[in-house]
């Protein structure tokens, strides 16, 4: 059974229409994403994937922007019904959650998870590596599928911790962000040049066609790739 994963950090800046324009024809089965707004009445993402046909889990959490409190968070879409879901806070201080989704694909369980690690400007970080090794630990050894925006760099020590359990779905580490110098005020990034956007898969699962994909309705490019349970 072939599926097809997309994960996409649709940033709270995101052009809503280029968004769901992109995710319609994309025909994937199960999506994750991150930075989807809680009770935003201009972007409702989560109501237009349910008229898709798409099941959910979401995982908000409060965060402060622009001088404004609001929720947002990582989510999980299937086409296939969701059996289980859960939540998890992965550290208490900097308020990242994962959103986990166990799907049922005709008489097997695929657990899937999207996050969105801390934003630490691609410096190496104490309370990143934290937030995957909490991550790991709620991994099942099988039929799993964990994405998202972790905010680090391929060399990280950050990255490593996950690789230790799971298979990097993208070998060749391709780019993913920023598409826009508005992304990060702080960073300021002017070009594509920094890969934070990962998907790993469990290593009893076999991937193909990964692709970084072209999108400018957010500052993170989409990921996608093809994975057989």
């Amino acid at each position: 059974m072939k599926l097809k994963i997309l994960s996409w950090n649709i940033w709270i800046d995101g052009d809503f229409d280029g968004i769901t324009s992109f995710i319609k024809q994309s025909k994937a089965d199960v999506i994750g994403l991150q930075e989807v707004k809680d009770n935003d009445p201009e972007r409702k993402i989560i109501n237009y994937l349910q008229k898709l046909g798409y099941e959910y889990v979401f995982a908000p959490v409060l965060k402060i922007w622009g001088g404004k409190e609001y929720k947002d968070g990582p989510a999980v879409f299937s086409k296939y019904p969701i059996k289980n879901d859960k939540k998890y806070i992965l550290t208490e201080n900097e308020s990242r959650a994962v959103a986990q989704a166990d799907i049922q694909i005709k008489y097997k369980l695929l657990h899937v998870f999207s996050t969105h690690l801390s934003h630490t400007h691609q410096k190496p970080s104490e309370i990143q590596d934290e937030q995957a090794r909490n991550l790991i630990k709620l991994i099942p050894e099988k039929n799993s599928i964990l994405m998202g925006d972790f905010n680090a760099l391929p060399e990280s020590n950050t990255i490593k911790i996950v690789e230790r359990y799971m298979t990097n779905v993208d070998e060749k580490n391709q780019p993913t962000w920023s598409v826009y110098e508005k992304g990060c005020e702080t960073c300021r990034i002017k070009e594509i040049i920094h890969r934070l956007d990962y998907i790993f898969i469990s290593k009893n699962l076999q991937a193909e066609n990964y692709n970084v994909e072209s999108s400018r309705a957010s500052d993170h490019l989409p990921i996608s790739v093809t994975v057989e349970l």
